[in-house]
């Protein structure tokens, strides 16, 4: 409204001045013609007659476009402070509908993340299933079915798995593998909570990894909350009381695994967008690249380690719970890849570190409420020691982005 306003005012006063100018020009000429004649002296006289009463008509419809351009601006401030007062609800409400989406994206995040693990202890501990890589190698499979059924449908997009991303990707994918089967053998002999805490090994790890394969120095305050988390793993195992030298064993070699992954899928990832349709590489053909390519290799280690002749004697299959239980801890853990992006893009790496921190409070409590583990008071206090290292952890690192 405010442009054609503009436009119209614009149109008008243009004309105005090139008016007054030929008027000018005129009178001007007549001016000198009457010292050289007085019949153009007359005729000069006549045309200051006939022009006066021009200008004058120039003059008032100069000030009346001017007015009436005065009264477009005022009826166009007074419009746009309409419409402005009209924006605020709307974006009020874009807002609040924003900070909604990111509440619901970050609750799915916390839920789909904690039943995942309680479940996975469940099916292991609470139905006593001795066939970890088998539950594992299900639970991909769900996650292929499930990806590849969306992105056929066209709700998702996905790279073709060629041999050649397959190649630059088998290497990592096998630590992936491993990171998934150890935390299946660990999470059944400890408790959820241990488990929590001993995860932050991890962040020790690929903190020191950084610094020698990358070059990068930390600040004083993550290296504070990394001992912090080592003083509370050693602490914790010390005063558990469900001790199981064989469960911290896994734990600690998924530990290293999960750096490993971490680590090595940086350079991957740079590497693999090269051989790709595309030139890159989404979350979704990441989960499926991963899932697919851990089938055979998962079908390989259940023979490894006999897990056939366990499957074939074992009642648990014939039970249509334990089937429900499996499968729904299969999509729990592909709610988890989902929920996870979702919840990056909504929010950012910085609240998403955070929260995943935060999350191991309620899973830790949860898992000792839900699984009756016997603890004590120093073992208790271990934990919440270590779950506070952390945050402390995750603050660390935000002040660092900041600063860097």
């Amino acid at each position: 409204m405010t442009a054609r306003t503009l436009s119209r005012g614009a149109s008008v006063d243009s004309s105005d001045p090139l008016l007054e100018r030929i008027l000018i020009d005129n009178i001007s000429k007549g001016t000198q013609s009457s010292e050289r004649n007085l019949e153009s002296h007359q005729l000069n006289g006549m045309l200051d007659q006939v022009s006066s009463p021009v200008k004058r008509e120039v003059a008032s419809r100069s000030s009346f476009s001017m007015k009436s351009w005065n009264n477009n601006v005022e009826i166009d401030v007074e419009s746009e402070k309409l419409e402005k007062d009209r924006e605020k609800p709307v974006r009020s409400k874009r807002v609040v509908t924003i900070q909604h989406r990111s509440l619901l994206a970050g609750l799915a995040y916390c839920v789909s993340s904690c039943s995942m693990i309680l479940v996975n202890k469940y099916v292991l501990s609470s139905y006593h299933f001795n066939a970890g890589i088998s539950l594992m190698l299900y639970q991909n499979f769900v996650a292929v079915v499930v990806v590849s059924t969306l992105s056929f449908l066209g709700v998702i997009t996905t790279e073709p798995l060629t041999w050649r991303l397959i190649k630059v990707w088998l290497p990592v994918n096998v630590i992936f593998v491993g990171m998934l089967i150890t935390s299946m053998f660990s999470l059944k002999c400890i408790n959820v909570a241990m488990v929590t805490v001993l995860k932050n090994v991890t962040n020790v790890i690929i903190a020191v990894g950084d610094m020698y394969l990358f070059n990068k120095h930390h600040d004083n305050r993550v290296w504070a909350a990394l001992f912090l988390m080592i003083i509370s793993a050693i602490s914790g195992g010390l005063t558990d009381l469900s001790f199981h030298a064989i469960g911290y064993t896994w734990q600690f070699i998924n530990c290293f695994l999960t750096a490993s992954y971490s680590l090595t899928l940086r350079r991957v990832m740079d590497t693999a967008k090269h051989v790709t349709n595309s030139g890159e590489l989404n979350e979704f053909s990441m989960v499926l690249l991963n899932n697919t390519l851990s089938l055979p290799l998962g079908m390989l280690l259940v023979f490894v380690f006999n897990e056939v002749n366990y499957l074939s004697t074992t009642p648990l299959l014939r039970l249509p719970t334990f089937w429900l239980v499996t499968t729904l801890s299969g999509f729990l853990g592909l709610a988890i890849s989902f929920a996870s992006m979702w919840f990056l893009h909504q929010t950012g790496a910085t609240t998403y570190s955070l929260v995943g921190s935060l999350n191991k409070i309620p899973l830790s409590v949860a898992g000792i409420l839900i699984f009756k583990v016997p603890t004590s008071l120093e073992n208790s206090a271990s934990i919440f020691f270590g779950l506070l290292a952390g945050v402390l952890f995750a603050t660390a690192k935000i002040r660092e982005r900041s600063q860097s």
